[in-house]
């Protein structure tokens, strides 16, 4: 059975001002997969991830070629607002609203109309139960969200995406500021959500790479070097740079 591409680049060149970030990229993602990718820094890793859901314009010195067909569509013919909804992004950093546990996963819901058809309450019990955290917080979710552990806040992260219905999720380091405890705990969810989401993660950890994904890309200044299912690359990278950076020659 041929895999289903829901994202596919072609010969996506990404730069700020006259520095090339991203060069001719040409990749498919596949549905329901968790998708690696690993590099040293400056190798276009989260360029290549913010492309996705067009955050990189965000830069007045952006400018990009190339296609990015999202669900057979180009997003050149998606707005933002719907694009960023059916493609959320989790940062290093979890990004949570000051106000209480509730309302940071409600509000997305409101924005987006989802309300109009869910109970918010409901929708806030279901993104937390999807994200592992429903069991942890469900007695307190008037507590501000900022009280909570890092842990906890890269999950309720994740619920927050969650709740707004994304096809596909990014994941830029999501788990570069949490212990080994909360690392692990982001990681279940991932693999728990591998059911019903597409996954993208970027890392600059190869062991939790090679514990995560089915498949893994290798990027290097800007170029995709290789490609492969996550245990062959580990295993026999076809190219010696990819063999040089997991194992720590260089990197």
């Amino acid at each position: 059975m041929v895999a289903e591409v829901v994202i596919k680049t072609v010969d996506l060149h990404c730069s700020f001002g006259s520095t090339a970030a991203m060069r001719d990229l040409n990749l498919d993602i596949y549905k329901n997969e968790i998708l690696g990718i690993i590099g040293p820094a400056n190798s276009g890793k989260t360029t290549f991830l913010r492309a996705l859901n067009r955050l990189n314009y965000l830069s007045a010195s952006y400018s990009q070629t190339g296609d990015i067909i999202f669900e057979g569509k180009n997003i050149k013919q998606i707005t933002d607002r719907l694009l960023r909804k059916k493609i959320g992004i989790i940062f290093a950093l979890p990004q949570v609203l000051p106000v209480s546990i509730f309302h940071n996963i409600a509000y997305g819901p409101k924005v987006h109309g989802l309300t109009k058809k869910n109970n918010a309450a409901a929708i806030v019990e279901k993104s937390l139960k999807k994200a592992y955290l429903w069991d942890e917080v469900k007695d307190r979710l008037d507590l501000p969200a900022n009280r909570l552990s890092g842990g906890q806040q890269q999950r309720l992260c994740i619920a927050r995406t969650l709740a707004v219905e994304p096809d596909v999720i990014l994941y830029d380091e999501p788990c570069s500021g949490l212990d080994p405890i909360s690392t692990a705990k982001v990681e279940d969810t991932m693999q728990e959500l591998k059911k019903d989401y597409t996954q993208i993660l970027v890392t600059n950890n190869t062991k939790q790479a090679a514990r995560v994904t089915q498949r893994c890309g290798f990027f290097l200044m800007g170029e995709l070097v290789e490609i492969e299912e996550t245990e062959t690359l580990f295993t026999k990278p076809k190219d010696k740079r990819t063999d040089d950076y997991i194992t720590g020659r260089f990197g």
